[in-house]
């Protein structure tokens, strides 16, 4: 188990590495075509920091980042709305990487069930990241608007206790739940290029398949730092992310990660995760909202056209 593990921690770490070296790559080459105002400055602010140091803080204490960076989004109006599921996936990378560095080494589950659903999370996320990128704007705004409700659901459900009860003692799958887990997961790992996070729903899946719910968090944390990289190289080559907020996210989300991990022992989420739902359930209806009144103005452009 412990030279399996070690191999798939040294396999991640050459893929990160890659990744960052493709990101420079492809950044390099892009400003060199184009010189615009906004290459010209890409340095995250003060607000992109922070929004990657607070985000990334509460997801490696169980709360994800996705739906809570789209908020501060929406709410500060840093990135455009169908340039958000590229600048999440690509933002989030390395600071999810390092959780997976971190709790992936001391937590066991068997290795032929963590690397396939690892592998079907990938795939999903290099099919999904290519759909995507190519969506109409409204599309993407309608997508993550659904997405985040979704969120705010499995958030509530984790609030009154109900993923609590779906407990199992087995830390491994076979038959047709190995072929169950692997697809679902699969389809997990294209949702989340969207916008939808994995942790919630991996828990839920891994809990309903009668696994030990600690099992979860290797096959969710490795999922999506084996995944990110992937997907995210397709947002970042078809230019469809905000290199500014991803440096912030990135940036400021490490620290943020580490400051959870290794000092902060014990915190009461409650609250926070109240605050949370709510934040999350405005940014849906903002997004939504932006939809709605995008496709009523495209109307009367073609009315006044007629």
């Amino acid at each position: 188990m412990m030279n399996g593990t070690i191999a798939l921690l040294a396999v991640l770490v050459a893929l990160t590495i890659l990744y960052v070296a493709a990101w420079i790559v492809m950044l390099v080459r892009s400003r060199r075509q184009q010189a615009d105002a906004s290459r010209c400055r890409p340095w995250p602010g003060p607000i992109e920091l922070a929004i990657g140091l607070v985000t990334d803080f509460f997801d490696t204490l169980g709360i994800g980042n996705f739906a809570t960076t789209t908020a501060a989004f929406k709410l500060f109006r840093l990135v455009p709305d169908e340039r958000i599921p590229g600048t999440l996936n690509a933002g989030h990378t390395l600071p999810v990487v390092a959780e997976a560095l971190i709790y992936v080494a001391i937590l066991q589950v068997d290795m032929t069930t963590l690397v396939a659903m690892i592998g079907a999370a990938v795939a999903g996320a290099w099919l999904g990241a290519g759909i995507v990128a190519r969506l109409p704007r409204r599309a993407i705004q309608i997508g993550m608007g659904c997405a985040l409700l979704v969120a705010a659901t499995l958030m509530l459900l984790t609030q009154f206790g109900v993923l609590a009860r779906l407990t199992g003692e087995t830390l491994s799958l076979s038959g047709l739940r190995f072929a169950v887990g692997v697809t679902a997961n699969f389809v997990l790992g294209a949702l989340m290029t969207l916008g939808i996070g994995l942790y919630a729903p991996c828990m839920i899946l891994v809990s309903l398949l009668g696994m030990n719910p600690t099992a979860a968090f290797p096959i969710m944390m490795g999922s999506c730092a084996f995944l990110m990289p992937v997907g995210s190289l397709r947002f970042i080559s078809l230019d469809k992310y905000s290199l500014r907020a991803a440096l912030g996210l990135t940036i400021g989300g490490i620290p943020g990660v580490l400051l959870a991990a290794f000092l902060v022992k014990s915190l009461s989420l409650g609250a926070v995760r109240w605050l949370v739902v709510f934040v999350v359930v405005y940014a849906a209806v903002m997004m939504l909202r932006s939809a709605w009144t995008e496709r009523a103005g495209g109307a009367r452009v073609i009315e006044v056209g007629r």
